[in-house]
């Protein structure tokens, strides 16, 4: 079965840049008020490839592949500054002085800087709005690592609990969110401490609505909202079998789930809290995106090389897009135009042109594309 080959190399890069991850929300201490300047660089993807440990930019305007830059071994992770001049890559794969590390990119010129020593096999990254501190989930130390980001030193590691996986921060800069084997762990931004844990079973991906109030985790087939002004957990949300992507609409009245053990997607209202009729979509579902209109809903579906739209005004699914294969990873740029679906198997990556939901010609990367950022 196809889903075997991600979880071979590891798990889904689906919960690495949903929600906020991409770009982060908050910041380390107080948060920047004042909008962060954004590149005059032309807007690109940066295409992590876990199997022959470089990253891949493309200019999106022409859907062309650049040199491809040099990283440490098993990128995962992928997140940009806000101001689009600088991309931050995980390292996961834990070889001496090579693994285990963070690479700043310098997008002006796709240059890589030196690594950043992290903890053991860091999985995911997100990135302060104000830009100043990238937060690191280290799978196997059970830390989250802070990075300040106009040095690129690493902070003293925050102990969060077993195998932390996917990492978020609030729309105000308060509170970095990261699930782990404990549940939820909220860390004070300001302190860089750790909260007590929100006991959530299986949390796995989560988002966060765009006022900040409320985080929905996935869990054992189910939804956990949890309150961020008090770190409650609600009520439990019965959604579909192995939910394992999330995403929040812009006006933030409904989360969709994509469940990839029953090839559905499943809506749920943020006003009530209930899970609306499940949506059939392609065979494993595993990542999902929304445009910035808010008007329709990406889903890759692992299981059969496909793209199915939703639209998000009739929660109906439209015609699954044919992609590469072993789509594992999918991001749509700032201005709604194009979705790009990462093609795990295939080493390519597929732009869908939004305005007629047709794929364009694959653009090949290197071996084993994992996660996907755009600039600004």
């Amino acid at each position: 079965m196809k889903l075997k080959s991600r979880a071979a190399r590891g798990l889904a890069a689906a919960a690495i840049t949903t929600a906020l991850g991409v770009t982060g929300a908050g910041a380390a201490g107080a948060a920047s008020t004042a909008p962060p300047t954004r590149p005059t660089h032309p807007v690109t993807a940066y295409v992590a490839n876990q199997g022959s440990d470089t990253v891949t930019p493309i200019r999106t305007a022409t859907n062309t592949a650049l040199k491809a830059i040099k990283v440490g071994p098993d990128p995962r992770g992928i997140a940009i500054t806000p101001n689009g001049n600088t991309a931050y890559v995980t390292n996961y794969g834990g070889i001496a002085a090579a693994g285990d590390t963070v690479t700043p990119i310098r997008t002006a010129t796709n240059t890589a800087l030196k690594a950043i020593n992290v903890g053991d096999n860091p999985q995911s990254i997100a990135i302060t709005p104000n830009g100043k501190t990238a937060y690191v989930a280290n799978y196997v130390s059970g830390t989250v690592t802070p990075i300040r980001t106009a040095t690129n030193t690493a902070l003293k590691a925050i102990k969060v609990g077993s195998d932390p996986y996917a990492i978020a921060i609030t729309p105000n800069g308060k509170t970095a969110y990261v699930t782990s084997g404990l549940g939820l762990t909220p860390i004070n931004t300001a302190t860089n401490k750790a909260g007590k844990a929100i006991k959530v079973f299986s949390a796995f991906a989560f988002a966060i609505t765009p006022n900040g109030k409320t985080a929905y985790v996935t869990g054992s087939d189910t939804v956990t909202p949890v309150n961020t002004a008090t770190n409650k957990a609600g009520k439990a949300i019965k959604v579909g079998s192995e939910p394992f992507a999330i995403a929040i609409t812009p006006d933030g009245k409904t989360v969709y789930v994509a469940n990839v053990g029953s090839d559905t997607v499943t809506p749920i209202s943020t006003a009530t809290n209930k899970a609306g009729k499940a949506i059939k979509v392609g065979k494993g579902p595993d990542d999902i995106a929304i445009t910035p209109d808010g008007k329709t809903v990406y889903v890759a579906n692992v299981g059969s090389d496909t793209v199915t739209p939703v639209n998000t005004a009739t929660n109906k699914a439209g015609k699954a897009i044919k992609v590469g294969s072993d789509p594992f990873n999918i991001a749509i740029t700032r201005n709604g135009k194009t979705v790009y679906a990462v093609n795990d198997a295939s080493g390519t990556v597929t732009p869908i042109r939004t305005a007629t939901n047709t794929a364009l010609k694959a653009i090949k990367v290197g071996k084993y594309p994992y996660a996907i950022a755009i600039t600004p």
